[in-house]
């Protein structure tokens, strides 16, 4: 504890200890966590420089932000005003800064990567299971069920596209010393607001002669870049390459493709359709989930790239949740699914359950 605060009032001297998150602190493994993430999370980087944020501040800070739905700026925001959260990732007195700049929680996530965000999930599990909020016989019945990871992009249209790929080129291009032949900085915002007013006059042909041109703009700038790109580091080199193979996607797809390329910063993202009456298509990626079937204590969560059938995602989510009960010696021998699981067989270890239609 720095000098200055020794003379504060603690945070445990101003807050009820009975609330939830107080408890629950008090019962989470926190240096059982620590040791699980201290070879994905140093404490130092390799270079030197300004020592890494504690473990159980990082790890505490996901766990609110999923647990109260937030973004990542709100979930600072919100620590900064709620002693029971400054409390609860391990502060000692109250704190009037925020904890950490919010695209940092962005840079955690991608160090701790699937594994860590495992470990987390399965320590909150043994937290439960150590609290008694779940038994063991609650653990064996699970419901597996699919939905979409939606990612924050603008309402993918090919002007827009095409136009921002445009810019993205030219701003690589400037940033790296590229001359350009021509950058179309008038031509290109022009040609999207005219296919935007096109489109909405339902113009059809007329809009989609605007998509020439702008395929077209963006096909001419690769190839000046291309040509140019002897005068760049190899390093330089790869950073336009992956840039220009984005844009070259951006370039060839046409409306009937498939994996087609939906954002030009997220190119994981895929249009999928769960049959929803208010919105019949949903950009990210599917995720399976696995509750409890009497609390919905999370068991599971993992990403499934590609689309699949949601048949051929049961396995690997009984899988993973097998690994995450391992602690507190539980096998799911129950999952309940949904009709979407039909013409699937999993492991006889155990038994799915297909929820029927309701009656009408």
């Amino acid at each position: 504890m720095p000098a200055d605060e020794l003379f504060r009032s603690r945070l445990e001297n101003q807050i009820d200890l009975r609330h939830r998150l107080a408890r629950l602190s008090q019962r989470m493994p926190w240096t059982a966590l620590e040791q699980a993430l201290s070879s994905r999370l140093p404490a130092t980087q390799a270079g030197g420089g300004r020592p890494a944020l504690p473990v159980r501040l990082i790890a505490g800070l996901l766990y609110l932000k999923h647990a109260y739905d937030l973004s990542d700026e709100a979930v600072c925001e919100r620590w900064l005003e709620n002693p029971y959260w400054q409390f609860f990732t391990g502060e000692v007195v109250f704190q009037t800064r925020l904890p950490c700049d919010a695209s940092s929680l962005t840079r955690w996530r991608q160090r701790l990567g699937e594994a860590g965000m495992e470990e987390l999930l399965a320590h909150t599990i043994n937290a439960a299971h150590a609290m008694q909020a779940v038994d063991a016989r609650e653990l064996s019945r699970v419901i597996v069920d699919t939905t979409v990871q939606e990612k924050a992009i603008a309402y993918p249209t090919d002007s827009r596209l095409l136009e921002v790929a445009r810019k993205k080129l030219v701003l690589l291009a400037k940033r790296h010393g590229i001359g350009l032949r021509q950058s179309y900085a008038r031509q290109g915002p022009a040609l999207s607001r005219k296919a935007g007013r096109y489109a909405h006059a339902r113009q059809f042909k007329r809009m989609q002669r605007v998509l020439r041109r702008q395929r077209t703009v963006l096909g001419r700038l690769m190839r000046d870049i291309q040509r140019k790109l002897d005068q760049v580091n190899t390093g330089v080199r790869e950073r336009i390459a992956v840039w220009l193979e984005r844009a070259q996607r951006l370039y060839t797809q046409r409306p009937k493709d498939k994996q087609k390329l939906y954002a030009l910063h997220a190119p994981e993202v895929e249009c999928i359709g769960k049959g929803k009456a208010r919105q019949a298509y949903e950009f990210g990626v599917k995720v399976g989930i696995a509750v409890t079937a009497c609390k919905g204590l999370v068991v599971g969560a993992r990403s499934f790239p590609g689309n699949p059938y949601d048949g051929d995602t049961l396995a690997e989510q009984l899988e993973q949740t097998r690994g995450l009960l391992q602690d507190v010696s539980v096998e799911p021998t129950v999952a309940i699914v949904d009709l979407g699981d039909r013409g699937r067989e999993v492991d006889v270890a155990c038994r799915s359950c297909i929820a029927a239609r309701p009656r009408r």
